[in-house]
């Protein structure tokens, strides 16, 4: 594939087999077929992908830890024009991030939040996430997720879908061809719910840690059909 006008030059950072690489090339793909490269507003979290803006040839700024979607509100109300969406993990969104996503889509902010769930924190060492499934080893779980201890993992998609405010919601994958045509095409689907001027929208896509998450990026992938999509079924929830 030729490169896009709304990816930089620069070497992404990203582990091996990280599915950011992926996610960050489906966007730009996204946005340079819509043709509003430049009207894109992004707002970057705390995680792994916290220098997305380094990759992105849009205008991009940085929201302290969990508060993407409050950042976006703001430039989003005041312009109301522009494309404006968050990007975010399940450390940064369904952890520290709960209050602001829950409100924001509560309100129907009309913004998209492409909510990337590895369920594990990738950034700082493998730490058991919000998202971590039952069982799953981690750095802070080194006998699986326990939940009498740990309680159950946080379902985001299917807490915010059924949220008045909220228009589309669907969760997809990054682990193999169809699932990242997929990911465009609910991409897509929710920047146009954003240029419609309907309301909130958001996809989260799943995407295994290769280093924190399995013991191979093969086996990371494979774990996604074998288990994770079982936890977190594909598919639109809601729109």
């Amino acid at each position: 594939m030729d490169k896009n006008k709304s990816l930089t030059d620069v070497k992404m950072h990203y582990c091996t087999g990280c599915g950011h690489s992926v996610i960050h090339r489906i966007v730009c793909d996204v946005i340079d077929e819509l043709g509003v490269r430049e009207k894109v507003v992004a707002v970057a979290p705390v995680g792994c992908a916290v220098i997305a803006y380094e990759y992105w040839n849009f205008d991009v700024t940085e929201a302290a830890h969990g508060r993407c979607p409050a950042v976006a509100t703001g430039i989003k109300r005041v312009l109301p024009e522009n494309i404006v969406f968050t990007y975010q993990g399940d450390g940064d969104l369904a952890a520290i991030g709960t209050s602001e996503i829950i409100h924001a889509a509560n309100r129907g902010e009309k913004i998209t939040v492409i909510f990337v769930n590895n369920g594990v924190y990738g950034m700082t060492g493998g730490q058991m996430a919000p998202t971590t499934m039952v069982g799953q080893r981690t750095a802070t779980s080194h006998k699986g997720r326990d939940i009498t201890r740990d309680g159950f993992p946080l379902k985001i998609s299917e807490m915010i879908s059924i949220l008045d405010g909220v228009k589309y919601v669907e969760r997809t994958a990054v682990h193999n061809k169809e699932g990242i045509s997929r990911t465009k095409e609910a991409i897509k689907k929710a920047f146009n719910v954003q240029l419609n001027n309907e309301g909130f929208s958001m996809v989260e896509v799943v995407s295994l840690c290769p280093v924190y998450g399995a013991k191979s990026i093969k086996e990371a992938y494979q774990r996604i059909d074998d288990t994770v999509t079982k936890v977190y079924p594909l598919g639109v929830l809601k729109g």
